[in-house]
């Protein structure tokens, strides 16, 4: 008897809700990422993780942690500085470790797909706060899904962000 779970591929279906495109990552933001990397390696078993980190468009830093666990891409982030707010504006503000899930993420496809997403994001009522576009690399956006509790994330990867991905470690 096989266990495995029978499962439809998620399609680029054009007339699907925002929750039909691929998903692919769960989020987690942190105030403290090495010790969410600690916790995650200690208590997860995730262990092996690629790093991403620069400035933000508006001058503050990011810091993200990528680690494939299966076919779900885990990441931890944190920020700090200016633009920093749409990362870390869930995050309790008492002293001490938080650690708190951020958003989903989604691939898309291409720009009639990303477009369909938009138009789909502002028929529904819900804030686009976040829109980032890094030439060569990436598209993405924030929609917050304000029902939901967290943010849903949109990547659109031109072949240097999907190569990126490939490289991400596999627990």
């Amino acid at each position: 008897m096989s266990l495995a779970l029978p499962r439809s591929i998620a399609s680029p279906d054009r007339q699907g809700g925002l929750l039909q495109a691929e998903h692919f990552q769960i989020a987690y933001a942190t105030n403290d990422i090495d010790r969410a990397c600690d916790l995650f390696a200690a208590q997860m078993g995730i262990s092996a993780f690629r790093r991403l980190e620069g400035e933000l468009p508006a001058g503050g830093h990011i810091r993200v942690e990528l680690a494939w666990v299966g076919a779900v891409m885990i990441e931890l982030l944190t920020a700090s500085g200016p633009g920093s707010a749409i990362y870390m504006d869930r995050l309790p503000t008492q002293p001490g470790f938080a650690l708190r899930h951020h958003h989903l993420g989604y691939l898309v496809n291409d720009v009639a797909q990303w477009d369909a997403l938009l138009a789909k994001a502002a028929q529904a009522g819900f804030a686009v706060p976040h829109q980032n576009d890094n030439a060569g690399f990436l598209r993405s956006c924030f929609v917050d899904a304000t029902p939901l509790g967290h943010y849903l994330e949109y990547i659109l990867p031109e072949p240097a962000g999907l190569a990126f991905f490939r490289d991400v470690p596999a627990n």
